[in-house]
């Protein structure tokens, strides 16, 4: 289906004028016509009047307003004739109908979500109302999935959502193509986050390949955000080419463990992060031993047998190590 824009027909207002001034006539024919034959009426013209009074109204189904941003898709008798997307005052055929499948479609998204809601994207999806105009917008629109729980490549569930920007850029093809391209639109965000979230771990492990190109990397859903989101909006705009529909931007909104292994993991990043500290630890106290005897064999201040320097690395290690502060013991005799 291809899109026929119908941008030379904004003589709505010289219609209206025409249809005025119509009525006007029709008006002052019937009134003149009625009058009795013998004071000049005329039977004819009566009837002429009272005829353009009872159907002179059908041209005015013709006229629509389009405010910017907004497009009208018109069909005759079923046959598409063309889409109305400029801003203005238009005339077309009066037994043209309007279509929009979507046009009472409820969603969690901007535009069919009437007040704001600080709760839950459901509640927010509750207080929505429906449009009942035919009108489509052109309007960059916010779509904000509901969290969903999927398993990553390493098969621990997650729970993430997203917020996708989108605009119709082919009525005809978003009308026509598609039963609802709202509903449309919302299935292959689903479909498309559940396709890219599997390639990748919540956290960086060893051995994961996220790119497909045989080599492990270091790619992850915690901090390969905008990465991910990227695979995720081609992944959307692959999908919905032909709904005429243009992915502007996915974000990802919410990330986080399912609540039935977020206490495990959380001990186990907490078991990582001590594992990390202690080490650093390790590496700067050894380094400090190291440089303490070398220190001493430099300035020849003292001369230690390797006993005694095990001793004294013991030692410091236990000072320079330990979690409590060092409790010193005064030697008042001799080493042996």
């Amino acid at each position: 289906m291809k899109e026929i824009v119908l941008n030379n027909r904004k003589n709505g207002m010289l219609v209206l004028i025409l249809i005025l001034i119509l009525y006007i006539l029709a008006t002052i024919g019937t009134i003149f016509g009625g009058m009795e034959l013998d004071r000049g009426g005329s039977p004819l013209l009566l009837i002429i009047g009272i005829v353009v009074l009872s159907i002179g109204w059908l041209p005015l189904c013709g006229l629509k307003v389009l405010k910017p941003q907004e497009a009208l898709v018109l069909t005759l008798f079923g046959k598409y004739i063309g889409t109305l997307k400029d801003n203005g005052f238009y005339y077309v055929n009066p037994f043209c109908a309007s279509v929009n499948p979507a046009a009472k479609t409820r969603l969690s998204q901007s535009g069919d979500v009437k007040h704001s809601s600080a709760a839950s994207p459901d509640i927010a999806a509750a207080v929505s109302y429906e449009n009942t105009g035919k009108k489509i917008s052109l309007k960059i629109m916010t779509l904000s999935n509901n969290r969903q729980k999927i398993n990553d490549c390493l098969g621990n569930p997650i729970e993430i959502g997203i917020a996708v920007t989108w605009r119709i850029v082919d009525t005809a093809k978003a009308v026509f193509n598609v039963d609802n391209y709202k509903e449309f639109l919302s299935l292959q965000c689903d479909s498309a986050l559940r396709n890219i979230v599997r390639l990748y771990p919540y956290d960086v492990a060893q051995g994961v390949d996220t790119t497909g190109d045989g080599i492990a990397d270091e790619g992850s859903l915690r901090g390969s955000s905008e990465i991910v989101a990227a695979r995720i909006r081609d992944e959307i705009q692959e999908r919905v080419n032909e709904a005429g529909i243009e992915i502007v931007e996915a974000r990802i909104t919410y990330l986080a463990y399912a609540p039935e292994i977020a206490a495990v993991m959380l001990q186990r990043q907490q078991a990582s992060a001590v594992i990390d500290a202690r080490k650093m630890i390790v590496d700067g106290a050894v380094g400090m031993v190291e440089m303490a005897l070398e220190r001493l064999n430099e300035n020849e201040v003292i001369t230690l047998d390797e006993e005694r320097k095990a001793a004294m690395v013991s030692n410091l290690l236990v000072v320079l190590c330990g979690n409590h502060d060092a409790q010193p013991i005064v030697n008042t005799g001799t080493l042996y």
